[in-house]
């Protein structure tokens, strides 16, 4: 198989790899700007780190290394169309994203999301090139978790809600 045919197999592949959705976030000297993620998991938690991927091409990669700090926002099920205006594919300039929803300054200063279903902002700690993309840890300063809410997540191409199954007080 060439190598085309192997990025177009593999990205087939992904296709059907269910992913939370959130949009990353910064603000600082280099500028403010979000983008939409779904290459984002947990590493460990002591410290309490998570790893994002980024493209290095995107305007935003260099914004994101030059800051410093992130936000990682994890999108609740209703804000499909705020995950298409931060992934571009609304065209919406970058200052008009953060105009669609309430944003406060976390910690570090990084917009925070203020009905994202958890945000964890924290420090890129480090980086490491793999293939297009930029691996950026991010070690965690702080975090606000909800308890309530459904989750978004990206399969097949598109954003799908994926409803929060009520759970039975635990027994004692």
């Amino acid at each position: 198989m060439n190598e085309v045919d192997n990025r177009k197999l593999f990205r087939e592949a992904m296709a059907h790899l269910s992913a939370a959705v959130n949009i990353i976030t910064t603000d600082g000297p280099h500028g403010r700007c979000g983008i939409t993620a779904s290459a984002v998991c947990s590493v460990t938690d002591s410290p309490p780190t998570m790893l994002v991927c980024v493209n290095q091409s995107s305007a935003a990669h260099a914004v994101f290394a030059g800051n410093g700090h992130v936000c990682i926002n994890v999108l609740p099920g209703n804000q499909q169309e705020l995950a298409r205006h931060f992934a571009g594919m609304t065209k919406l300039p970058m200052n008009a994203r953060f105009e669609q929803q309430t944003w406060t300054a976390g910690l570090l200063g990084t917009p925070v999301l203020a009905d994202a279903l958890a945000s964890l902002e924290g420090r890129i700690v480090e980086r490491k090139t793999v293939g297009s993309h930029s691996v950026m840890f991010v070690e965690i300063a702080d975090m606000v978790v909800r308890h309530d809410g459904d989750g978004l997540i990206y399969f097949d191409r598109d954003f799908h809600r994926l409803a929060r199954v009520e759970r039975a007080p635990a027994a004692c």
